[in-house]
């Protein structure tokens, strides 16, 4: 019988977790297999070419594009340093020279007694690869990048912004319905990852964003404060690249929603501890989940990871499609059969128990799983 696809959000006390660093181009892996690593470690390098810039030299020397040669003090391969002389005129009589500098710091790469441009291309960019959690190298990719493994808390959650970034947990919520505040972000909580509640407004991230807090992970955010905090609609594609000085995880979905209790417990259970956290989001193909990695450094895993056998009657699950998102219950039918759905499309639909126990019908397509 066929499936609809079903995908799964991990919320797990004590299982393995891998993680692929790997460069955006070929380059050096600095750790071999079996090397202990923390998350701020360099595992691998490369460079990427800098930036090209085009000269006009024969325009700008007035003078034909086979004649520029004569007037270079520079030739291809010369390193070049911002407002350093290129290329200059003999002048009349020792005067009314002109002298043509350099607009950047790089290399004259190219010469073209043709076109009489000159080629100049900016220093390479360094690209370093961290290991973004402490664990193991269990792979190395040759020339690209390693597997890091380790014994870790691993939730994660429906949303998220912003990119890569470390911290030790601090709770500062007694409880998962409660509303993050301006006043509960303190000074002392930079380079914290803060876990709150239910809710937390554009206020609110604005001053974990002062403060330097690396993270926050909360039920829920409306929609009109994510816009207020970031100053702009976020795309649906992908998130995780925006520089706004603090991750976000929410764990819920939009709008004041309790933290759910075992979510809650999980992370506030591991106050005190190095974590790393990365709010990239992508809800398309290729489903990308925010998430937080909390290592348990010396403990063997009580949670060994198996292949998904798919849903099965009194699974945890949490819809993800409106008129109910966010909302969680457990799967308390699973007829075989196609049923047509308001768009008159047919689909294989489940029953759902929610929280409340109040009872509804939807596509498989609609909810998650909640991987405990």
């Amino acid at each position: 019988m066929a499936h609809a696809y079903t995908p799964g959000l991990k919320v797990t006390a004590n299982s393995i977790v891998k993680k692929e660093r790997r460069l955006p181009i070929k380059g050096k892996v600095l750790v071999k297999v079996g090397d202990e690593v923390t998350a701020s470690n360099i595992v691998a390098t490369t460079s990427l070419p800098g930036n090209v810039e085009p000269l006009n030299l024969a325009g700008k020397l007035g003078v034909p594009p086979s004649d520029i040669r004569e007037y270079l003090v520079k030739t291809e391969g010369d390193s070049l340093e911002e407002g350093e002389i290129i290329a200059k005129t003999r002048g009349l009589f020792g005067l009314f020279k002109t002298v043509i500098k350099s607009p950047i710091k790089g290399t004259l790469e190219n010469i073209s007694d043709i076109t009489g441009q000159l080629i100049l291309r900016a220093p390479p960019k360094k690209v370093e690869i961290d290991a973004y959690i402490d664990g193991k190298v269990v792979e190395v990719i040759e020339n690209e990048g390693v597997v890091i493994e380790t014994v870790a808390t691993f939730v994660q959650g429906i949303f998220g912004i912003g990119g890569e970034a470390k911290g030790v947990i601090k709770k500062i919520a007694s409880s998962p319905d409660d509303v993050i505040s301006t006043d509960m972000i303190k000074k002392e909580h930079e380079g914290k990852i803060l876990i709150g509640g239910s809710f937390v407004d554009s206020n609110t991230l604005k001053q974990a964003a002062k403060y330097g807090v690396s993270g926050i992970v909360v039920g829920g955010i409306d929609d009109q404060d994510l816009r207020n905090f970031l100053g702009y609609d976020i795309g649906v594609a992908i998130t995780g690249s925006e520089d706004i000085g603090v991750t976000l995880v929410i764990t819920e979905g939009f709008g004041k929603m309790n933290m759910a209790e075992r979510t809650f417990e999980l992370l506030c259970a591991q106050d005190g501890k190095k974590a790393s956290i990365n709010g990239a989001t992508q809800i398309r193909a290729g489903v990308l989940r925010p998430e937080i990695v909390i290592p348990l450094p010396g403990e063997k895993p009580e949670e060994i990871e198996q292949e998904s056998k798919g849903l099965e009657i009194g699974y945890p699950i949490r819809v993800i499609r409106e008129p109910h998102f966010g909302a969680m219950g457990k799967v308390s039918e699973l007829p075989p059969e196609l049923q047509q759905i308001e768009t008159e499309a047919k689909v294989r639909i489940l029953g759902v128990e929610l929280e409340d126990g109040s009872k509804i019908a939807l596509p498989r397509a609609n909810v998650e799983m909640i991987e405990e």
